[in-house]
């Protein structure tokens, strides 16, 4: 009686134990399923786009932005999948016309209609940023900048989408939304997770140096800052995370409107009407008109009476004197605060890797500068010195498809640069290799816009958005981990039911 019992409680025992091995082995499957299905589930076919124009001092950019819908507060999912350059120069150069704008916009603003599908254009918001050129246009005369501005909205008013209005952007937003642009294309604002462990590791932003045809901006988070000046401190909070920003604009210290101011110098302490000019290659000669010269707010405060209307350039090509003429647009005599850049304004030291986008690596590109390879100040000055010494003839040679404008330029453009870079931001030879210039950041423009519509999409969210996907080491470490009881419970199952006697006696 005692073995009949014992029997079958033995079997009582067995089928409970398989029980629980079944279930566990369910649980596996399902966790094996569950982990597979959020690591690779299929993208979602909903998808917004958006808009925006550069409106710059020289020319006028449109990009086209597309993310999935479903994802939209979401780091990393924004991504510019068109860029039109507009033909002709910036709008602020239509005031006498502005007409014309119409057409000016009419390329680009079709070929968007053909890349976005025609049932997503209601929803598809347009935007346009003016910059410099229309800051500078609007302290000249305020009305001519409104009728612009005015012009462009009625022109993009006509498309199909949905405008969202033409305005012209502050200094600090521009240098602010660089500066939110390459940050969140690099991923640096979400917080990666360590390997098996959920203790979130900060990473370091990067600065932001922006060039234009009119201004110029640094934007960065510095090491312990003390808020000096006010005005070019600013406040984020980006997921989760709070950011004190320095952020300065220098208006007239764009790449254009410094060489006016570096012209507008020339001409005053020039006795004739000829400037041998050390920032253009020998044999190169141009005539300009003095009034030119002058018609720009950036110089028009050096204006004085000259007895000729014209002038004319003659290259020398000599890079040294050309650093020295442009060393003499900054003013470092005063400095009210701890620190300055240039000008009297406040310069916290710089801190951390810094990302030079726009004119910065265009033109750093042509002159073979961007090479980590090219590290100290020495290579460089060799690398400026070999090409202003050129002659024009040469260059025009070496380089046949670009604009005479634009290649006539690129040895005072290169000159410009590094001063700004080292005399006026203080970066040094240590420092230089922290500076990368970026063309592209994952396939989308390092700029400006991208943190424009960002903004005011309100895709920026103030909190970490839960994570779309595990970590690839978490993923690989789950799916081991649960195929490995499975195996073990497969494994065990078998064993029991062929040799529950020897299951028994190891137990007992």
């Amino acid at each position: 009686m005692e073995d009949i019992e014992d029997s079958e409680l033995k079997k009582f025992c067995s089928k409970n134990i398989l029980v629980i091995l079944g279930f566990s082995s369910i649980i596996a499957v399902i966790a094996l399923i569950a982990v597979g299905m959020t690591q690779n589930k299929p993208l979602p076919e909903n998808v917004k786009y958006g808009i925006v124009l550069d409106a710059g001092s020289s020319h006028t950019n449109l990009y086209i932005y597309k993310w999935a819908a479903e994802k939209e507060n979401d780091t990393g999912v924004v991504r510019q999948i068109e860029e039109c350059k507009v033909k002709g120069p910036g709008i602020s150069k239509y005031v006498q016309k502005p007409n014309e704008l119409d057409m000016y916009l009419t390329e680009c603003m079709e070929k968007s209609k053909e890349v976005i599908p025609s049932s997503q254009h209601q929803d598809t918001p347009v935007y346009l940023g003016a910059t410099a050129g229309m800051r500078l246009l609007r302290m000249e005369n305020e009305q001519s900048a409104e009728r612009v501005l005015a012009a462009v909205s009625r022109s993009l008013s006509n498309y199909p989408f949905d405008f969202q209005g033409a305005r012209i952007i502050t200094g600090q937003e521009e240098g602010a939304y660089g500066w939110i642009t390459i940050n969140y294309l690099l991923g640096k604002f979400t917080q990666k997770l360590s390997w098996l462990s959920f203790i979130p590791q900060s990473q370091e932003t990067f600065g932001a140096l922006d060039l234009g045809g009119a201004s110029t901006q640094i934007t960065f988070v510095p090491l312990n800052y003390t808020v000096e000046s006010p005005e070019n401190s600013l406040q984020f909070r980006l997921y989760g995370k709070d950011y004190t920003v320095y952020t300065h604009s220098f208006l007239c210290y764009g790449k254009d409107q410094a060489l006016w101011q570096k012209l507008a110098k020339d001409i005053q302490v020039s006795s004739s009407r000829t400037i041998r000019d050390p920032c253009f290659h020998s044999g190169y000669e141009k005539t300009m008109n003095v009034s030119e010269v002058y018609k720009s707010p950036c110089t028009n405060r050096l204006q004085k009476t000259l007895p000729f209307d014209q002038f004319q350039i003659q290259g020398t090509g000599d890079y040294q004197k050309c650093q020295q003429s442009i060393l003499e647009l900054f003013n470092t005599s005063y400095c009210p605060y701890s620190s300055c850049a240039f000008n009297g304004i406040f310069l916290p030291p710089l801190q951390g890797n810094f990302g030079a986008f726009s004119a910065f690596y265009f033109v750093m590109d042509f002159l073979n500068l961007t090479s980590e390879k090219v590290s100290s100040e020495e290579q460089m000055i060799e690398i400026m010195g070999n090409f202003c010494s050129k002659s024009w003839e040469e260059v025009k040679t070496s380089f046949p498809e670009i604009k005479e404008k634009y290649l006539s330029e690129y040895c005072f453009s290169g000159a410009y640069i590094l001063s700004l870079l080292l005399q006026g931001y203080h970066f040094t030879n240590d420092s230089w290799e922290q500076i990368h210039f970026m063309g592209k950041v994952e396939g989308s423009n390092a700029g400006w816009t991208l943190g424009y519509m960002l903004n005011l999409t309100n895709m920026i969210p103030a909190e970490q958005p839960p994570s779309a996907r595990l970590p690839h080491s978490t993923y690989i470490f789950l799916m081991v981990l649960f195929s490995l009881i499975l195996v073990a419970v497969f494994i065990t199952g078998i064993f029991i039911c062929n040799k529950p006697s020897y299951f028994w006696k190891e137990m007992v």
